[in-house]
């Protein structure tokens, strides 16, 4: 979700969590993957195939 541009607090929203808990496991995939930043965790999930593109482009 968060590769498709969605904030802690709506991810938290969907998967009923709090945002804290998404903050969480996003810090710790990007330590476990070695990426600075989420944008860089977002180009790692691309690039394995983990996430693939959607072509769907409506808001």
């Amino acid at each position: 979700m968060a590769a498709y541009g969605q904030s802690n607090a709506k991810i938290a929203e969907r998967l009923v969590l709090s945002p804290l808990t998404v903050r969480s496991h996003i810090q710790r995939a990007m330590t476990k993957l070695a990426a600075r930043d989420r944008a860089q965790l977002i180009v790692i999930a691309y690039q394995s195939g983990l996430v693939k593109p959607h072509t769907d482009l409506s808001p």
